[in-house]
C-alpha cells in the first residue's frame, strides 16, 4: 500500500497473483488440471475522520479485479456431444478473462482493533466463463492479548 498524501488518508493498492493449480477428477471419468492464471486487484481510497481525535474512520474508494488464464489446460474432459468420443483434450476449451470495477466502504475504530467493510464489484467484461456481480461484507476484530512480562 501507498499514501498518496502526507497525512496518510488517500491510499493506493495493487495486489497481484499467479495461480498454478493440481489436477482434479471430473465427470465421466475426466481428469483436467486448470490452466494458470494471474490476477491483479486494484484499489484508491480516501480515510475521512468521523471525530476530530481519529478515534472513528470512514474510508471510501474505487476497487477492481482483473483476471487472465495464461496457460492452457491439461487432461481430459467429458464430450457434451452425444455419439462423439466419450473424452476431449481440456486444452481446446477456450482461455477464459474477466474484469471488474467496483466501490469499497469501510468503517474503522482503530483503538479498539475493528474494522466493518462492504465491497461491491460489477464485472463488465468477461471471456469463456459467466459475467456477474460480487457483493462482499465482512467485519475484523482483532484482540489485544497483553505479552508476559518477564522479570530479570
Amino acid at each position: 500500500m501507498q499514501y498518496l498524501a502526507k497525512n496518510q488518508g488517500t491510499s493506493v493498492n495493487l495486489f497481484t497473483d499467479w495461480e498454478f493449480h493440481g489436477s482434479r477428477q471430473a465427470t465421466k471419468g475426466a481428469r483436467i488440471t486448470p490452466g494458470q492464471t494471474f490476477t491483479d486487484e486494484w484499489g484508491l481510497g480516501q480515510a475521512l475522520p468521523l471525530k476530530k481525535d481519529q478515534s472513528i474512520l470512514a474510508q471510501l474508494g474505487g476497487v477492481g479485479y482483473d483476471q487472465w488464464q495464461v496457460s492452457a489446460n491439461g487432461g481430459t474432459i467429458s464430450n457434451p456431444v452425444p455419439g462423439g468420443p466419450l473424452l476431449l483434450p481440456a486444452r481446446l476449451l477456450p482461455y477464459y478473462s474477466v474484469h471488474a470495477a467496483g466501490v469499497q466502504a469501510n468503517f474503522l475504530l482503530p483503538k479498539e482493533n475493528f474494522i466493518a467493510y462492504f465491497k461491491y464489484y460489477w464485472e463488465y467484461s468477461a471471456a469463456a466463463r459467466p459475467i456477474g456481480n460480487t457483493l462482499a461484507v465482512g467485519v475484523s476484530w482483532t484482540l489485544r492479548i497483553p505479552k508476559s512480562s518477564t522479570s530479570p
